[in-house]
């Protein structure tokens, strides 16, 4: 097998003091990140979901296999059509699933079944995972640590949308099959997450919750 090419990768030094002053500010960036369920229906372009897919794509993923797909639905009767088939989900969820745990977990969120906001958003973004791909030559490939990898790459999207001033929620009604029918893609895929994507709306509340403090977060062996 003849060996792989390989590029230098030489990049700038960062000075100590600096790397951490970026890093206090990134981190100042990102705490002020909130999921919202609140959202203005004000036009999003579209070069802004694919410089958040951009940012997606820098994520690292096994063997570099790059298992994902971002369907950007923007259509309005294809919104309302996912609303629909969501809240049929959810229905199920909030009111027929014996799960008391989860649902006092919710709770503080003031979640129920009702997403008015796909129907208001300028866009859907629903990532699929693939479990395979289909080569050029109809061959299918496997791919490796697909959960992981596709993981990663929607946490750069959703600091890009951040970033650029836009909320997103990640929702995940379960079962999620009607996406895979909705939009058309193979069975190759799965659906993994959907974001409503847009600016949260003038008057938006979002709860009164706290993020975990560092020393719960990490541990330090030394």
């Amino acid at each position: 097998m003849p060996e792989p090419p390989f590029v230098p990768y030489q990049p700038r030094p960062v000075p100590l003091e600096e790397g951490l002053r970026r890093g206090r500010e990134f981190f100042s960036h990102l705490d002020r990140r909130r999921s919202v369920r609140s959202f203005s229906a004000d036009p999003v372009p579209r070069e802004a979901i694919e410089l958040a897919v951009s940012a997606a794509n820098t994520a690292p993923s096994g063997a570099h296999l790059q298992p994902w797909t971002f369907v950007a639905v923007g259509d309005p009767a294809l919104k309302h059509r996912i609303r629909e088939a969501a809240e049929v989900e959810e229905r199920r969820f909030y009111r027929d699933r014996d799960v008391p745990e989860w649902h006092a977990a919710l709770a503080k969120l003031g979640t129920d079944e009702h997403k008015d906001y796909l129907d208001v958003v300028p866009w859907v973004v629903v990532v699929f995972a693939q479990k395979q791909t289909r080569l050029a030559d109809g061959r299918l490939r496997k791919n490796y640590y697909v959960s992981e990898s596709v993981g990663l790459a929607c946490g750069l999207f959703v600091a890009a949308l951040h970033t650029m001033g836009l909320a997103a929620l990640p929702h995940t009604p379960s079962p999620m099959g009607f996406l895979t029918e909705l939009l058309h893609r193979p069975p190759t895929e799965r659906p993994y997450i959907l974001f409503p994507v847009g600016y949260p709306a003038p008057e938006c509340y979002v709860p009164d919750l706290a993020r975990k403090p560092l020393v719960e977060a990490v541990v330090f062996l030394s």
